[in-house]
Order: structure tokens, then C-alpha cells, then sequence
């Protein structure tokens, strides 16, 4: 039986461009050769697309643009082409079709339902969450009313539109009177922590949200949640399971930021979490809930904060978590049993699954 192609999608526009390049490396690796072709198809910071050819550890390094052999193409979305036209450098054209695509994207135009849109579009199976969940879980402000509708905890906020910096004031006197300090402010549709800030005061409020309109054009600020940071990995369509919890002990014990996520090696996971065997069967009961609930397929790593009372609160749910070496998703389910591989391979089947594409 020939082998299906997968195409793993690297790079793109958004902040978070330097970890999809680490986690594409790491999901290239580990997709089993003997029963997929793997095509890389990379974007760069400025948006262009480009079939590569090299080897995944320039993809890691960001070397994979300078490669001689990259050429330009773009994913059709004519349902006929199945895939990728590749412009050649005489001017010709090339239609790669591909069985199944692999987005191994984080951040805007990557996980908010951008690029979903284009892959349902053109009927190409795709890994991950469809359309609609993606850009509601990236909406931070939709995630809170989704899942406070479903009666799943989550901290109390206030969101904030850009055209509202008019009324900044009158905007932080509600956010003072419904929240208490310290107060978390987030872009709205970001992921890896980029342009979130802890507020102390009422100054560092307003710089916070300008900080975060750097990066949106809504921001969501929360009522500070204390208590053990802890992540579970959720896989699965129709009838997903969670893996068991890990625990977050960041190197900056203010914020769980990109720096502490990605660059600072005292930054450590722990799984299993440090909690009773109650407490972690409440939060994998939780996280299935809240993935059921925002309609999500594939795989999710959904974040709470465990309380006093061994209290789950929701924090967010990233649909392409990292896929990194040292990220908590492969990790964990690394921990449930599943080797890199087999993760990559069962992701790839879920998505023929989904798309109700005969699979063996």
C-alpha cells in the first residue's frame, strides 16, 4: 500500500514563529516514515509560502529560509487540486497533493481558525480543531463565556476594546470594581503568554493594557487566580481522553511568560502534579468537559489553577499546544503511554476520522 503525504505546515506571521519552527522539527521527526511521505511546506515572518526541502534541524535553527532549493507555492483552495500549487523557477507549476495536513502553527493566522478555514476550504483532512472551536478557544473573552455557560469555572474578567482607550478611566474603574488586585492582563487572541503583564495598581493597570493593545485589538483583564499551575493533554474526536495532570514550577514566579516558558532552563514540569489522585481526576474530568464544550477535535493542553479546596479554575485552552522537546503536551502523553510517534500518528488518524476519510 503506498504511503500517505502529510503536509507539516511550519512558521507563519505571528510572535510565536521561533517555537512553531521547535515544535515542526520535533513533529517531522517523530511522524513514522515507514507509513507517511512527510512534505514541509514552511512560511516566513513576512507571510510568503515555500515547499522546503532541507533538513528539519534548519527548521529548528530558522536556517530552512536560506535553503537554495526552496521554492514558492500556495495551498489551493479549489478542492480539485487537493493540495499545493509549486511555482518552479522557470515559471511553471507543479499540483503536490497531499492526503492530510499537519499545521504545526502557534498563534495568529495559526490556531485562531485562519488557516483552518483555508484547509476546510480546499477538503483536505487537517490536524487539530476545526474552524469555529480554534478561533473560539484563541478568543479569550468567548472562552470565558462558553465555558462560564457550561458552569465550568473560570476567573472573573472584564474585556476591553481598542476604540474604549477613549474611556480608559471609566473602563479601569469597572475593572476595579468588579476585580481585586492583582489583576492579569491579556491580549485576547494570543497565545505563549506574549503581551500579558501582572497589574499591582491602578498605573500599572493602564500600562498593561496599552502593552496589550501592541498586540490585539481586544484585551481581557482577569482577576488574579492563586494556587498550583497544572496542564492536561486531551486527545480525541467524539469520545476524547485525557492524559494525567502535569505541574508548572515557573523560574519567574510572577507570570508563566514566554521567557519563562521557552528560554529559562529553571523553569520545570512535574508529572504527575503534586496533588492528591482526587484533585487530578477532577481536572481531567474538567478539561474533557471544557473540550467537549468548545466543540474541540484532535488535541488540546487545557491549564487550570488548582485552588484551596482543590478547586480546578479553567485558565485556557491552547488547541496547537507546543510540540517541543521540553513541551508539557507530548510529555504527557508521552507519560499515558504514547510514544512521539504513535501521538503524531493517532493525531493523523483523528483527522481522517473526522473528515470521514477511511483510514488503516
Amino acid at each position: 500500500m503506498a504511503k500517505l503525504k502529510v503536509a507539516v505546515i511550519f512558521g507563519g506571521k505571528s510572535n510565536e514563529h521561533d517555537v512553531s519552527l521547535v515544535s515542526a522539527a520535533h513533529v517531522i521527526e517523530c511522524i513514522p516514515k515507514d507509513k507517511f511521505d512527510v512534505l514541509c511546506i514552511g512560511i516566513t515572518k513576512k507571510g510568503s509560502w515555500y515547499k522546503y526541502s532541507g533538513v528539519s534541524e534548519d527548521i529548528k535553527s530558522g536556517k530552512w529560509t536560506e535553503h537554495p532549493d526552496n521554492v514558492r507555492c500556495i495551498l489551493s483552495p479549489d478542492p480539485v487540486h487537493k493540495g499545493f500549487i509549486v511555482l518552479d523557477k522557470e515559471g511553471g507549476y507543479q499540483n503536490i497533493k497531499v492526503d492530510c495536513i499537519f499545521p504545526v502553527l502557534h498563534g495568529k493566522n495559526g490556531e485562531d481558525g485562519t488557516v483552518q478555514g483555508l484547509f476546510e476550504l480546499a477538503q483536505i483532512p487537517f490536524v487539530g480543531c476545526d474552524l469555529l472551536s480554534s478561533a473560539n478557544c484563541m478568543d479569550k473573552e468567548l472562552t470565558h463565556i462558553v465555558l462560564d455557560s457550561h458552569g465550568i469555572r473560570t476567573a472573573p474578567y472584564v474585556p476591553i476594546l481598542n476604540h474604549e482607550l477613549d474611556i480608559l478611566d471609566e473602563k479601569c474603574a469597572q475593572m476595579e470594581k468588579k476585580l481585586k488586585y492583582p489583576m492579569f492582563v491579556k491580549p485576547a487572541n494570543c497565545g505563549s503568554s506574549v503581551g500579558v503583564s501582572r497589574a499591582e495598581n491602578l498605573e500599572q493597570l493602564k500600562t498593561g493594557i496599552k502593552l496589550a493593545f501592541a498586540h490585539d485589538k481586544k484585551v481581557v483583564v482577569e482577576q488574579g487566580i492563586f494556587g498550583i499551575e497544572c496542564e492536561c493533554a486531551v486527545m480525541g474526536n467524539n469520545e476524547p481522553f485525557a492524559s494525567t495532570v502535569g505541574e508548572i514550577c515557573s523560574a519567574n514566579e510572577a507570570l508563566y511568560d514566554f521567557e519563562a516558558k521557552y528560554n529559562n532552563a529553571a523553569s520545570k514540569t512535574i508529572i504527575p502534579a503534586r496533588i492528591s489522585d482526587e484533585a487530578i481526576e477532577k481536572i481531567r474530568q474538567t478539561a474533557i468537559k471544557a473540550y467537549k464544550a468548545m466543540g474541540c477535535s484532535g488535541l488540546a493542553r487545557v491549564d487550570f489553577f488548582l485552588c484551596e479546596g482543590d478547586l480546578p479554575v479553567l485558565n485556557e485552552i491552547n488547541t496547537l499546544p507546543g510540540h517541543t522537546p521540553i513541551s508539557m503536551y507530548p510529555k504527557l502523553m508521552e507519560n499515558a503511554g504514547l510514544s512521539y510517534s504513535e501521538q503524531e500518528e493517532r493525531l493523523i488518524r483523528y483527522a481522517f476520522e473526522r473528515a470521514d476519510v477511511y483510514y488503516e
